[in-house]
């Protein structure tokens, strides 16, 4: 982008906080030298509530690290009714983004949040989920507040036509109101008059919750708090599926359903059997009906896996898992990388059951079985690492200083999942089932080691293979036949 398409940008989108500035400078009677720059646009618009002309009033301008919005503003003089909503000024991004805010202390309240027509917001702690609707500019006590006002709406008419329909929608608009504080909402000033207090102003004690918001077009944002290394905030980015992108008008329907695009296979991976075997299961979660999907692939330069895809329509929950194909390795194996760059979170693993994973710089270590049977990326598995124990951290009830020490372990965990500083990877696994892409090969990797080792009789004692027969079952069986013809009987 050249000097001038930079300047006639910051021209037509100024960011949002020099609006701020100038909009109180107005206030103050205190014009600005470019007052006049970037007048707001005023339309005549038809009143949906009175069927009479209002004014929708449009600003354009831009949030720091994000992107371009509109910011439209509807009132109609005649009847009162005011519409407030965003819409993008930029195109649909590459892939879809998902974020997390864990609200621990009140001042998380005004973190600012863009919400597009296409986005989900949930918090998980109060089951709350709002679909998709129209675009919104606002802070997270906003959101909370819209809710609490569109929901109490029509608690009177639910008392009477559904009584267990308003009394859980009660309960949730009571834990609401017990985040907002809102026993003591309006003070007195003055003139007599009252003005409303700001929830992260008032000196109450928060109960933790999460705020997500995903969004399959990437049009949507939370703020973060100095840097993106707030422990607090994560952002996580996806690659949308064929129904999204249909949703989005991005791609056309199929004239047939095959019923088999759960699986998605990280990488080129080919295997002798194209087949996809399809097992019938039940949810683990809502227990209905549903199928598991199977493949067996080959890694190139390692062995044979068994993919299995899980996906539930009616309650969206997902699971993929990872089995080997293969016989039990004699030797245990360990790989350790020097990750320095980007170009290395981009390496396929797969990760066993039976494999411990450690950081040694940030001491990270994962026993074996923590997070199961993993195929994804350096990067996919760091973020799902960084997703668990953020959310058991943050879940916990321990002490402001351990959950202080819980907030820096994890902003160093998301500095490296975003290497942005270089670590050591080890990947240990008894049983030798795990990979970790070879970028070089079939030539060495200078970045990467590996090692095998004797197994322990203590791990050979977990792993149940001490009493296990391998190899002489043919042996085994005639020694029994001759014990046996000979008469010869053991008590």
């Amino acid at each position: 982008m050249t000097q001038n398409q930079e300047e006639e940008k910051q021209t037509f989108f100024p960011a949002i906080g020099l609006i701020a500035e100038k909009a109180h400078a107005q206030d103050a009677q205190q014009p600005t030298d470019d007052e006049d720059d970037r007048p707001v646009q005023e339309i005549e618009s038809l009143c949906m509530n009175c069927h009479r002309q209002g004014v929708t009033r449009m600003l354009l301008a831009s949030i720091p690290y994000f992107r371009e919005i509109i910011v439209m503003s509807f009132r109609c003089e005649h009847c009162g009714f005011e519409n407030n909503e965003i819409q993008s000024a930029g195109i649909i991004r590459h892939e879809g983004v998902a974020y997390t805010v864990r609200v621990l202390a009140r001042k998380d309240l005004d973190r600012q949040l863009v919400k597009s027509e296409t986005c989900t917001t949930s918090i998980p702690e109060l089951e709350l989920t709002i679909p998709p609707s129209k675009g919104q500019l606002t802070t997270i006590e906003g959101l909370l507040r819209d809710v609490l006002h569109d929901l109490n709406m029509d608690q009177p008419l639910r008392r009477i036509q559904d009584g267990a329909a308003y009394e859980k929608i009660e309960a949730l608009l009571g834990k609401i109101r017990i985040i907002l504080a809102d026993d003591d909402e309006e003070t007195g000033d003055d003139d007599g008059s009252k003005t409303q207090t700001n929830a992260s102003e008032k000196d109450v004690r928060i109960t933790p919750f999460t705020v997500k918001l995903d969004d399959p077009s990437g049009n949507s944002f939370l703020e973060f708090i100095e840097s993106t290394a707030d422990p607090k905030w994560n952002m996580r980015t996806y690659h949308r599926t064929k129904e999204q992108n249909m949703k989005l008008g991005l791609a056309q329907p199929d004239s047939e359903e095959t019923g088999v695009d759960a699986i998605e296979i990280p990488g080129e991976l080919e295997g002798e059997n194209d087949e996809i075997y399809a097992f019938p299961g039940q949810c683990s979660s809502c227990a209905q009906p549903l199928t598991t999907y199977m493949k067996k692939v080959n890694i190139p330069y390692f062995k044979d896996i068994l993919i299995m895809s899980t996906n539930c329509d009616r309650c969206g929950y997902r699971d993929n898992e990872v089995k080997s194909g293969s016989a039990i390795s004699e030797k245990g194996k360990r790989i350790t990388l020097k990750v320095e760059d980007q170009e290395d979170l981009s390496r396929d693993i797969l990760k066993s059951e039976s494999c411990g994973l450690a950081i040694p710089e940030i001491d990270l270590v994962l026993h074996a079985g923590t997070l199961g049977g993993r195929f994804t990326t350096l990067e996919g598995i760091l973020e799902q690492v960084y997703e668990e124990l953020s959310e058991k951290v943050f879940a916990g009830d321990s002490g402001s200083n351990d959950r202080k020490a819980f907030e820096t372990f994890l902003k160093n965990l998301k500095e490296v999942k975003n290497a942005e500083r270089p670590f050591t990877l080890v990947l240990e696994d008894p049983l030798a089932n795990s990979y970790l892409q070879n970028l070089y090969a079939p030539d060495a990797d200078p970045n990467m080691t590996i090692e095998e080792y004797e197994r322990t009789w203590e791990q050979n004692e977990e792993l149940g293979l001490n009493d296990m027969n391998v190899g002489d079952y043919e042996q085994e069986t005639e020694r029994k036949c001759k014990h046996a013809n000979g008469n010869s009987f053991e008590a």
